[in-house]
């Protein structure tokens, strides 16, 4: 099974093709559309992890292409921008689910994985975690804050909290689960 995993933020991308390596995915990374169209002709996924933002490029552009050149593959958009239209947007041009960031790598995998001849009962999937309201926070929060580079102010008047509850949240350890 080759994965293609479209995504500007360099870490998620790694760490993703670390961990669905372990799953017996053989993955390549595109960091821009344009990698993402050099890669796809002599790699040939199977399936294609797809980020809606893309520094200043929109993944959605990928997906009909990717659609019609790779009819059976498995297209999964990932995006920390989740909305209604781009959802509809999205499988609207044909790809397969639209997964809303941050979200656990069990999901992730069983999504992918979904409809696929790699189904089957002997490949075995992690138990599910599923994070508590509390560590979904925390998660959220510090995705936000990366997003704004550090910027507290700013991250406060994204999520809609005072400064200083922000502050005092940031003190707190991450909660485990």
């Amino acid at each position: 099974m080759n994965l293609l995993i479209i995504e500007d933020d360099i870490n998620l991308a790694n760490t993703l093709a670390r961990r669905f390596t372990k799953h017996g995915f053989c993955c390549q990374l595109a960091h821009s559309c344009e990698q993402a169209i050099d890669i796809c002709s002599a790699f040939s996924p199977s399936h294609f992890l797809v980020d809606l933002k893309l520094k200043d490029e929109n993944g959605l552009t990928l997906i009909k292409p990717m659609r019609q050149q790779f009819p059976r593959s498995r297209i999964i958009l990932l995006t920390g921008f989740a909305s209604i239209a781009s959802a509809v947007e999205a499988i609207r041009l044909g790809a397969d689910d639209y997964l809303p960031k941050p979200v656990d790598f069990v999901s992730l995998l069983r999504t992918l994985l979904e409809g696929s001849e790699a189904e089957q009962p002997t490949h075995t999937l992690p138990q599910t975690q599923i994070m508590s309201p509390e560590r979904l926070e925390w998660e959220h929060i510090q995705h936000v804050l990366h997003r704004n580079h550090g910027n507290i102010s700013e991250t406060a008047r994204q999520l809609n909290m005072h400064r200083r509850t922000l502050q005092r949240k940031l003190q707190k350890k991450p909660v485990q689960q």
